[in-house]
């Protein structure tokens, strides 16, 4: 992703795909701004393993992604283990409609991995933050989607052997 559009073009494919599928799956409208999250985090990884040498990460307030549960399960209570297989799904979700848009975007047909849950805050290894999306809900509730490109110290030390 970070070579076949521009990064405009693609933190707007992002975008919409995010505020499409959220509001759609969860029933939550998530909206750019810059509230900071909280401390109680949730984070969900995928790596693009052909197409595109990137990864997305959604990193939550764990109270939103409850709530996204809740509201996609129609259930008043859900555990720690619903929140963690709704956000891998949702995510899962998520990624096929950016590598959708992508294709239609660019003809590159890419692939990703499984999502990987976390509880707090994930950073990839080998990678730093292209860009990093911000949201927030009517609850002040927040989220950030980051979309990661390989660290160039990485790329110096491949490139070096």
């Amino acid at each position: 992703m970070n070579t076949a559009a521009t990064k405009e073009e693609l933190a707007q494919i992002l975008d919409q795909a995010l505020q499409d599928v959220t509001e759609r799956t969860a029933g939550v409208r998530l909206r750019q701004g810059d509230q900071p999250l909280g401390e109680d985090l949730c984070t969900v990884h995928i790596t693009f393993d052909r197409g595109f040498d990137t990864s997305l990460t959604l990193c939550a307030d764990t109270s939103l992604l409850a709530r996204m549960a809740r509201n996609s399960f129609h259930e008043d209570a859900v555990t720690p283990e619903d929140v963690e297989e709704f956000s891998k799904e949702y995510f899962n979700v998520l990624c096929g409609k950016i590598v959708g848009a992508m294709f239609r975007a660019t003809q590159v047909s890419a692939h990703f991995g499984t999502p990987v849950f976390y509880h707090g805050r994930y950073e990839p290894e080998g990678q730093e933050a292209q860009f990093i999306l911000t949201y927030s809900d009517e609850e002040r509730e927040g989220a950030q989607l980051i979309h990661h490109v390989p660290s160039a110290r990485e790329d110096r030390v491949a490139a070096a052997e």
